[in-house]
């Protein structure tokens, strides 16, 4: 008889955990069906939104005042990095609503290895006079190009520096804080302007290694995919910064 019962057991267990693993994989392919439809619609009704900002059927986004953007991050997804005509597109944008000084970052330095193209759009575009340099007139769209690398090598740098500084043998031990760190870095030569406003490009929601002592209160705002960019989305992300007021910790 227990035998029997066993025998009996191990098939309505069997059964029993394929109707569950059934049920698991119904519900997991019905949640991803209403995210997938969720994402669309939202899709959908940006494209449109920004499709009326750029008629100009918005009264809000005629006037854009970006004087209060001095400085712009631009970060962009080490694949979508090599897309160059987009990210160029991206600039003739920037410099039609006016921003002057921009950042482009990716993590891998892809735009860094081809700043000479862009470098020489500018130049073909005449929006730097035939000149780029790192003064920030305001006739000028001024580009600084950062990647992973440059972090880790200012981090370095600036650990070495304040080691010599206060961990040596004749000198008082410390306890190191946030400002110490910024004076190391303005000590090697590392000073360089916080961006106010942060417009991420790609996949990820996240600052894809930017270095961080430089956005301590920078707004960040993820845009999609480069590929999908869109000029309303743009003037949509600027205006929103501008008509808000930034307090940067206070």
């Amino acid at each position: 008889m227990n035998r029997r019962g066993l025998n009996l057991g191990g098939p309505m267990l069997k059964r029993g955990s394929s109707f569950g693993g059934i049920a698991l994989c119904l519900l997991w392919h019905t949640m991803h069906l209403i995210v997938s439809v969720w994402y669309f619609v939202l899709g959908l009704i940006t494209s449109v939104e920004s499709f009326l900002i750029c008629r100009g059927l918005f009264k809000r986004y005629r006037d854009l005042d970006v004087s209060k953007v001095k400085y712009l991050a631009i970060v962009i997804d080490n694949d979508e990095a090599f897309q160059t005509p987009n990210v160029l597109g991206l600039l003739r944008w920037l410099a039609a609503i006016g921003v002057k000084n921009i950042c482009l970052y990716d993590a891998k330095g892809v735009l860094k290895n081809r700043k000479h193209v862009l470098e020489s759009w500018l130049k073909s575009e005449s929006l730097s006079d035939g000149n780029i340099d790192d003064t920030m007139d305001e006739q000028k769209m001024h580009l600084e190009f950062v990647s992973y690398s440059d972090g880790k090598l200012a981090i370095a740098k600036a650990a070495n520096h304040l080691t010599k500084l206060y961990f040596d043998a004749h000198t008082e031990k410390k306890k190191l804080t946030e400002p110490d760190l910024t004076d190391a870095l303005k000590a090697i030569g590392y000073e360089k302007p916080d961006p106010d406003l942060m417009l991420v490009y790609g996949p990820a929601r996240c600052n894809m290694g930017f270095p961080a002592w430089r956005i301590q209160y920078t707004e960040i705002v993820h845009m999609g995919p480069l590929k999908y960019m869109k000029f309303g989305a743009l003037i949509k992300a600027i205006h929103r910064f501008t008509s808000v007021r930034q307090n940067y910790g206070k």
